[in-house]
């Protein structure tokens, strides 16, 4: 068994699975944090970003180094964990061969969708003038300006999918329920686990009848509005893969919520204005519904509230219809009836509006101050790049930074000097180090694999032991592009016998309760589903050689050797040679057992506690006579 490790981030895995002649991908997340090293795209024309000075490159000799750690063609099946991690399956199905299944669960197919559709339209409604790609080759790369001369792999970046790969990716996926078992080619099962992180967001149980793996990614054990986690079905692993832990682990999610609610509505009492970069999904749900019960005690009841995105519509109607999917409390508000989540009614109220784009309704309709949520979390493309131009020049505005993706002092370089105020709320509700530790010693895996930097303290608080996995035994790290061979072997196949085969079974028994026969059949495997058959009677010969039937019947039809059972009692096998006449014997302890010196038959008895051996040259009586008595205290069958 071995896992293939195709990511670097750790909250946006992707890992290969070769378990009993199966490859099953682990996620297929897209670290956008690239992007970063862009200028920013506008929706309207930006005088200060228009007279920024292109960059020309020299004439130069371009060689091109691919280097591949796995045909990615040959994977079977795809496991989705969650929204978040599914980002690049259209680079994965689209472009690499790849010919087999995906599996996610119905939120996590949609609410997918929603973000995939959500990049496309930010980067195709905002057209490039002139494309260019060979500034990623390594000869050209270092002699750009920083941040780019520095950037690791940069020929791995790829250029945004299209609508149409989009479609034809999910496609490919097939629907899954928490629970729901599922058989992959006979050879192992895998079943979705609620993991308590995000609408429909799931843990995997890869298993076969011998063997049993946890793929636990984007877990949560807080109170939020998904199912709670499943932990229980987690226990009695023998390996137990972790990731997508908190990336803020010093950030208290309540914590940052009051932060969050505070600066907003000082920033509103000031008059100034609230720019909230989110994505479409998520974390935006749990915003709203804290700003649902504070508006009111803050007095900001006549504040608008924006959301704008192209799926912004979409986004907030499949909160509220995937009831199954939700926790406990929001299912029974429901059956009520009653929306499960309260921007239902801000919707109704006219306090939350949302729209496709800042263009049409939106611009007629906008009034300030207000408190805007929109994409994207990076600060490069969406909604999001016009507001920063509108109101960064203002020191009444605040921006809040909720998602904790990426760098917030990189996303705002761009737009420096800035004179809005900056809040950085990271919100983060999957474990941290003290609740995976807790949840490790409660399911108790055999082994644990997980990302190296979880073995370590992080790089900027070398001295915070706390926020690393310590177990034991230690865990095992991997990288990007390591390949690690998991720490158990496959012993063990379940085989099954036909009803035929079974009748014709005489059982002996060897200790009380265990009884043993022996089998003659043929192995038939298929579908790695493996069944023993009886063995096919041989054609009658024909006429002329019926007195040869015997010499020349196969032997996989004769009457198998009986096997033997037992052990040889040392005392009673002295006794019994002395009464057949055999008197001279010097006995010799071993580590394995005892062997025997016949001194004046000159023959050596080994007794072993796996056999016995009878060394007799040139004496075949006396080595017959030997085995028979030998066999006296053995069992047949």
């Amino acid at each position: 068994m071995k896992l293939y490790c195709l990511s670097g981030h750790p909250t946006l895995p992707c890992n290969v699975l070769k378990f009993k002649s199966t490859t099953i991908m682990l996620d297929c997340g897209l670290d956008t944090t690239s992007v970063l090293q862009f200028l920013p795209l506008p929706l309207v024309h930006s005088p200060r970003l228009s007279k920024l000075p292109g960059w020309v490159s020299k004439d130069g000799t371009i060689n091109l180094e691919k280097k591949e750690l796995l045909d990615l063609s040959t994977i079977d099946v795809i496991l989705i964990s969650n929204y978040h991690c599914m980002m690049a399956l259209p680079y994965i199905t689209e472009h690499t061969g790849f010919t087999g299944t995906v599996y996610a669960t119905e939120p996590t197919l949609q609410i997918g969708r929603l973000l995939m559709e959500e990049l496309v339209n930010f980067m195709e409604r905002v057209p490039k003038a002139q494309s260019a790609t060979c500034w990623k080759y390594k000869e050209i790369q270092r002699l750009l300006p920083g941040p780019l001369k520095d950037a690791v792999e940069v020929s791995t970046w790829k250029r945004c999918y299209s609508i149409q790969d989009v479609n034809s990716a999910l496609s490919k996926v097939q629907l899954v329920g928490y629970s729901q078992k599922v058989e992959l080619f006979g050879a192992v099962q895998v079943t979705p686990l609620s993991s308590g992180y995000s609408l429909g967001s799931s843990n995997w149980i890869i298993q076969s009848h011998y063997e049993k793996v946890s793929y636990v990614s984007g877990s949560s054990l807080l109170t939020t509005h998904p199912q709670p986690m499943d932990q229980s079905s987690l226990k009695n692993s023998d390996v137990l893969i972790l990731t997508g832990l908190t990336q803020m682990p010093t950030a208290n999610p309540d914590g940052m919520l009051g932060d969050f609610c505070s600066n907003l509505a000082m920033t509103i009492r000031a008059g100034g204005n609230v720019l909230v970069p989110c994505y479409s999904s998520g974390v935006i749900y749990d915003l709203l519904e804290c700003l649902y019960q504070f508006i009111e005690n803050a007095n900001l009841g006549s504040t608008p509230f924006y959301f704008i995105s192209p799926v912004a519509n979409s986004s907030l109607e499949f909160s509220q219809i995937f009831a199954e999917w939700l926790c406990h409390n929001k299912q029974s508000k429901v059956y009520l009836p009653e929306p499960p989540f309260p921007h239902a009614e801000l919707i109704q109220t006219n306090k939350l509006k949302h729209y496709p784009s800042i263009h049409g309704d939106f611009s007629s309709e906008f009034r300030q101050p207000c408190v805007v949520f929109t994409g994207h979390p990076s600060l490069r493309f969406g909604d999001v790049v016009h507001f920063m131009e509108l109101w960064g020049k203002s020191t009444l505005n605040t921006i809040i930074f909720t998602e904790p993706d990426f760098s917030y002092l990189d996303a705002l370089a761009p737009y420096q000097p800035l004179a809005m105020k900056c809040v950085y709320c990271p919100i983060d509700t999957r474990l941290n180090f003290h609740q995976v530790s807790k949840l490790l010693k409660e399911v108790q895996p055999l082994h644990v694999v997980c990302p190296e930097q979880y073995t370590q303290p992080p790089p900027a608080q070398s001295h915070r032991s706390d926020l690393m996995l310590e177990l034991q035994p230690p865990p095992m790290p991997y990288r990007r592009c390591s390949v690690l061979g998991l720490p158990f072997r496959r012993r063990w196949e379940r085989i099954q016998l036909l009803p035929e085969l079974a009748k014709s079974l005489v059982p002996s028994e060897i200790k009380p309760g265990i009884s043993v026969a022996t089998v003659s059949a043929v192995l038939q495997s298929k579908d790695n589903k493996h069944t023993l058959q009886p063995v096919p009677k041989p054609p009658p010969l024909p006429p002329s050689k019926k007195r040869k039937r015997v010499v020349e019947e196969p032997p996989e039809v004769l009457a198998p050797k009986p096997l033997l059972s037992g052990a040889v009692p040392l005392e009673a096998f002295l006794a019994m040679l002395h009464k057949h006449g055999i008197t001279e014997v010097k006995v010799e302890e071993t580590a394995d057992g005892h062997i025997l010196h016949l001194q004046a038959e000159d023959t050596l008895i080994q007794l072993e506690d796996d056999g016995t051996h009878i060394v007799c040259d040139d004496n075949e009586p006396l080595r017959t006579a030997l085995r028979d008595l030998v066999l006296r205290f053995l069992m047949k069958f």
